[in-house]
């Protein structure tokens, strides 16, 4: 088998826009690089390409862009290519429409987009399609004979659900640190930390996969790839430089470095960042260092593309929230209320343009794994259901892959008695039908079954042996 890496950069400047929450923020500082990762896979009869991006979200027209220039260069099938985003929450502007498609529409709705909200900036998004392109293309040209390996490890001490089922009955998003009328998380995390290593010959790591589901959001000042820094640092530290590490972001949809249980501070900055990076990449390594060596065959892929309709906002909602809009445009007021009645008009013109949304997910198989994507920030539960579901022995979901669709929760999530939580809401970044999450997770399983699994690789044992070393039979001896 063949596999190749490479990284590509793709830093922002200072002054553009930094997307991540629902306002307007500039860059002004620069933290560390953000990167394109590539790995290329080749059994001989296919390739796979798996891409991570240091970026909030990729564009579903942007991944059409890349797979179609990748295909025309070196041949990689379309859907045999699955782009990722890590959803740093630091990065640069690649999230929302561009200026020309703002100018199409209504006054109303581009003022609050150009003025109120995030836009992606189109030279930005021109480059980091160019810059993954090269990625692509440069692993698969750089691809050399290597053994694999796949393995997965157990990280619970970092990643906590954020909503809580509160004694009210509700569920709540960050209900606060120690918040006593906290009953008990709202969802689960999942701890496994999965890890496919590539090697050359002389035992030297050539580079790795990462899967683990934590949000991007420990960071903050300035520019930077979040904690995945840190993974990346930590992998590197132990088993060489010349590794390339590809993160592949889990579903953490609900899941962040927050623990609300605990008063211990502080979850955010570069203590944090570290903290969480450091601990998977340690747990990384422990599975790079275990996991036996050999062939991961086959190589294939499969996708296939959904249609879900959107929430829709009643036109009495949409009017409220246009009054709350206007006043708050006078008075100068952007409270929460004034950024989610925001978010309905912008949703309200979206959801008319264009009232059905198609999803794609996919299966990527290398041997014994399979990674099934969505691109969705996808509830953990829904996950861990996946995982649940599939027939093979390591299966790694990848969340915000191939596009963006927002937020996909579970249905108890979006149940009136009893859900909650500000990823329920309907936004201009999600507005999902409600049985999104559980459709999605019952097409990347019937997916996976479509698929055969692969041998694990097994390190090669000797022959029982009665022979004793000769130094072990002696003793013992008194005096």
């Amino acid at each position: 088998m063949k596999a190749g890496f490479c990284t590509t950069d793709i830093t922002p400047a200072l002054g553009m826009e930094g997307p991540g929450g629902y306002g307007k923020v500039y860059i002004q500082q620069i933290h560390d690089p953000l990167k394109v990762r590539a790995a290329v896979v080749d059994d001989g009869s296919n390739r796979v390409a798996m891409v991570g991006l240091d970026t909030l979200i990729i564009g579903r027209e942007s991944v059409e862009e890349i797979r179609s220039t990748v295909r025309e260069r070196c041949g990689i099938p379309e859907d045999h290519i699955l782009i990722a985003a890590s959803h740093t929450h630091s990065g640069g502007p690649l999230f929302g429409p561009l200026p020309d498609e703002i100018r199409q529409m209504p006054q109303p709705v581009q003022d609050l987009l150009l003025y109120h909200s995030t836009i992606a900036d189109p030279l930005y998004r021109e480059w980091v399609v160019k810059q993954t392109v090269t990625a692509i293309c440069e692993a698969d040209r750089k691809k050399e004979e290597v053994t694999l390996s796949v393995g997965s490890g157990h990280e619970d001490q970092v990643a906590f659900n954020r909503r809580f089922k509160m004694k009210n009955g509700r569920a709540v998003t960050h209900p606060g640190k120690g918040n006593p009328h906290i009953v008990e998380p709202a969802g689960p995390i999942d701890p496994e930390v999965g890890v496919l290593g590539a090697w050359r010959a002389d035992g030297t790591l050539l580079g790795c996969i990462v899967n683990y589901s934590c949000h991007c959001t420990t960071f903050g000042g300035g520019v930077s790839a979040d904690w995945v820094c840190y993974l990346v640092q930590t992998i590197q530290g132990v088993l060489g430089e010349q590794a390339t590490v590809v993160f592949l972001n889990g579903a953490c949809g609900d899941v962040t470095q927050v623990n609300n249980r605990s008063l211990k501070v502080p979850e955010f900055g570069e203590v944090s960042s570290r903290f969480v990076g450091t601990r998977v990449g340690a747990e990384a390594v422990k599975v790079l260092l275990t996991a036996d060596k050999g062939e991961l065959a086959p190589v294939t892929a499969k996708n296939q593309v959904l249609t879900f309709k959107r929430r829709i906002p009643s036109q009495t909602r949409v009017e409220k929230c246009r009054q709350v809009v206007e006043e708050g445009l006078k008075t100068g007021n952007r409270d929460t209320e004034w950024t989610f009645a925001k978010e309905i008009l912008i949703l309200d013109h979206f959801a008319k343009a264009k009232p059905e949304v198609e999803v794609e997910v996919q299966a990527l198989q290398i041997g014994a794994a399979v990674y099934l994507s969505n691109p969705a920030e996808y509830f953990c539960q829904l996950g861990l259901d996946i995982k649940a579901g599939s027939p093979f022995p390591f299966t790694y979901v990848v969340e915000l892959a191939n596009g963006v669709v927002g937020y996909v929760c579970t249905e108890e999530a979006l149940n009136p008695d009893g859900g909650g939580g500000y990823e329920t809401l309907m936004t201009s970044y999600s507005s999902l039908e409600v049985s999104a999450g559980t459709r999605i997770a019952e097409a990347c399983v019937d997916l996976a079954k479509q698929l055969t699994p692969g041998q694990v690789p097994k390190r090669q044992e000797t022959e029982p042996s009665d022979d004793e070393w000769s130094y072990g039979i002696l003793g013992p001896e008194l005096e």
